[in-house]
């Protein structure tokens, strides 16, 4: 079964200076990649500010962290370009496909580097992103994160927030509403002429974070067109309790999730947001090189046509019509 995934942290790995090649004790390399029957990957440039910083150890300040994850993408790019090859649009994903290639597809997670400046919008689309997450877990010149307290979570984008929007449905760049406080998710549905995506989320019924979408939320980005990627990490799947206490991430939660995502998004709104490398959970099935397992258990549950909807096709139809086909 072949797999888009939305949304993998990677790159930071690339930025210490590991090669996606050969890559060890990670969710991703290449050679998983492949085992794991991966169309297309969207590798995010993750930009860690604030404790985040301090907790990756990092000097640079968040426009030199960028340009320096940015560097370390073209250089995987480069070194395993008869595998890997960058996708654009949703033609070029059919192309490396047919070329017998894996299509990597840059994200960003946190637009703090947009700084203000529209036109930093427009540098983002020239160096080849096609997804935008608003917000991490700060507050930037768009608006800000998700939050545990109700009047904070209720903020909305930015003046600034509303523009880079529009920009986006401009361009061809996907708005991803993870990680965007509930004030700014409405903004977005209201703003964004396109649909839009949550890349790596799941469903607050069923586990109350705040990072979590509403059942109002999961409907609205479906009426919108797009989709949301079920984000792997068990913090995200089941309240903590006596009987849930570790880390580990299984299918049965997942598909779980994914029940609840199908009954309110249609088979059309539900797809695959791994967060591959940016989470801690021990996954059931490994990492990307051992999916196939949990797709198996997707088409056991839903059956292959929904399976494919959910594992690929649907991330392709919501990428089309936003980035282009």
């Amino acid at each position: 079964m072949k797999i888009v995934d939305l949304h993998c942290d990677t790159i930071m790995r690339f930025y210490e200076g590991e090669h996606l090649d050969g890559m060890v004790d990670s969710h991703v390399n290449l050679q998983k990649l492949r085992a794991g029957e991966t169309l297309a990957q969207c590798f995010a440039i993750f930009v860690p500010t604030h404790e985040a910083a301090v907790r990756h150890g990092l000097s640079d300040d968040p426009f030199g962290y960028f340009d320096r994850a940015y560097a370390a993408y073209l250089r995987e790019l480069a070194l395993c370009r008869g595998s890997l090859a960058p996708a654009y649009s949703v033609a070029d994903i059919e192309r490396n496909e047919k070329d017998g290639k894996i299509s990597a597809i840059l994200t960003v997670e946190d637009g703090v580097t947009l700084d203000g400046k529209l036109e930093n919008v427009d540098e983002y689309y020239k160096k080849g992103v096609r997804m935008v997450a608003l917000t991490w877990n700060y507050e930037n010149s768009l608006g800000y994160p998700q939050n545990p307290d109700p009047a904070r979570h209720a903020l909305g984008l930015k003046p600034f927030g509303i523009e880079c929007v529009r920009r986006m449905n401009e361009l061809g760049i996907a708005v991803d509403v993870s990680h965007l406080s509930e004030g700014g998710f409405w903004d977005v549905a209201k703003t964004s002429k396109k649909p839009f995506i949550a890349s790596h989320s799941c469903c607050r019924a069923l586990c109350g974070t705040s990072r979590n979408l509403t059942d109002e939320q999961i409907k609205a980005v479906a009426d919108s067109g797009g989709v949301i990627g079920l984000n792997y990490c068990n913090a995200f799947l089941h309240p903590i309790s006596k009987l849930f206490r570790d880390d580990f991430t299984a299918i049965s939660e997942l598909l779980r999730h994914l029940r609840h995502l199908v009954n309110l998004a249609g088979v059309e709104g539900v797809a695959l947001g791994s967060d591959y490398d940016g989470i801690e959970s021990r996954l059931e099935w490994g990492g990307c090189g051992g999916q196939q397992l949990f797709a198996d258990a997707i088409i056991r549950q839903f059956g292959s046509d929904t399976a494919e909807k959910i594992t690929h096709k649907n991330a392709l139809r919501a990428l089309r019509d936003i980035i282009g086909g």
